[in-house]
This record gives structure tokens, sequence and C-alpha cells, in this order.
């Protein structure tokens, strides 16, 4: 039997946790863009949109993560579509960071006074340089923090991509654990590792969120 040390398990972990911040960071940048958009298409009041958005935020955020990701994964070959795990993963982390964020943005926006609005109004600003110049400033001045926080939420999301064949952290963790029989070690390892991912941007949004609150 291959003996395995802590460092060649370390080492190991490192490499698939590199998987880990690159999914995080697909479906956190992804998320947010389309998070834009739904969020956009919301405030503008566009024909059926707010309706429209409303359902698929309540839908992505009303089911587990976990079933979205074998919805992604084992749907879509159903269809026809054979995708590979990890553009499953990336498609349904992405889906499930933009419904939340667009949540997020839009209690944001609604945070903002109302007499701003009628000001851009009186200054009859069109949608897009209310969005730009008054109420979007303001509104992402708010948003930093908690968007920042969501991050982490991702981060330990990506963990559940494991049950799908897509290895990253907790996949890697799983095969090193059935090859070593040394369970608590790996684990141990892959527990330190998610929090030195997550610890770091968790601090990050605390600190931002007090300079916030002595910034108003």
């Amino acid at each position: 039997m291959v003996e395995f040390t802590l460092w060649d398990i370390f080492r190991n972990l490192l490499l698939a946790a590199r998987w880990t911040v690159l999914l995080s960071l697909i479906a956190f940048v992804g998320g947010g863009l389309l998070g834009l958009g739904l969020l956009l298409a919301r405030v503008a009041r566009w024909p059926g949109a707010e309706r429209g958005v409303s359902v698929f935020v309540q839908v992505f955020q009303g089911t587990p993560l976990l079933m979205q990701l074998f919805l992604a994964y084992f749907g879509l070959a159903l269809v026809g579509v054979d995708v590979s795990a990890w553009v499953a993963a990336a498609l349904a982390l992405t889906l499930y960071s933009s419904a939340f964020l667009a949540e997020i943005w839009r209690g944001c926006v609604s945070a903002i006074p109302k007499g701003q609005w009628e000001a851009a109004d009186s200054l009859a600003l069109s949608f897009t340089e209310k969005m730009r110049h008054v109420v979007g400033p303001q509104a992402a001045r708010i948003a930093v923090a908690p968007t920042v926080g969501f991050l982490v939420q991702v981060v330990k999301g990506t963990a559940l991509a494991s049950v799908i064949g897509f290895i990253e952290l907790t996949k890697a963790g799983t095969m090193i654990s059935n090859a070593t029989f040394q369970p608590f070690k790996v684990y141990a390892c892959v527990a330190l590792l998610y929090f030195a991912l997550c610890w770091p941007i968790s601090a990050f949004s605390q600190r931002l969120e007090r300079k916030m609150r002595r910034a108003v």
C-alpha cells in the first residue's frame, strides 16, 4: 500500500482548490452580470419583466442548489444536450448566484430614498442616467458589503458540485480519503482550506460594513 504523507495529502488538495476558486469566480462574475440584467429589467418595469424576474428569483431561491445541479447535469442530457460536469456546475451556480444577487441589489436600490428618484425626474434624466449618476452610485455603496459576503456562500456552494462528478476540493478530499483510509486527516485539511478561502472574504465584508456605517 502506498504511504501518503500529510504534505502529499495537502498538496493534492491544494491543486484541487484551484478548481474551487475558478468555479467560484465564474459563478460569481457570471451571476453578477446576469443578476444586474435582471435587476435593471425589474427596476425599469419593462412589460412582464417584474413578474418574470420575481418568478425566476423565487424558483432559484426556493429550491436546493443540489437539485439545480442535478437538473443542469442530468436534465439537459434528457433533452439531448450532453454537458460536462464542469459546464453543468458553472451553469447551475451562475443561475443560483444571479437570483440571489438580483434580490440583494433590488433591496439596495429600494433603500434609496424616494426623493432621490424625484430629484432625478425633476432634472429630466432618462432611466439609464438615473441609474448611472443618481441611484446607482448610492445603491452600489450599500451593496458592496452584502455582495462580498455572498461570495462566501458561492465558495461553499461549489462543494455540492462534487455530486455530479466535478473534481473540486470536496470531491478531491473524498477520493484521497478513499485512497489513504485517513478520512479525519484528509477532511481536516479540506476544512482548513475552505476556511483559508472563506475567512478573508468574510473579514473583508465585515470591515466594509463597518466602514460604510462610519461613512453614513
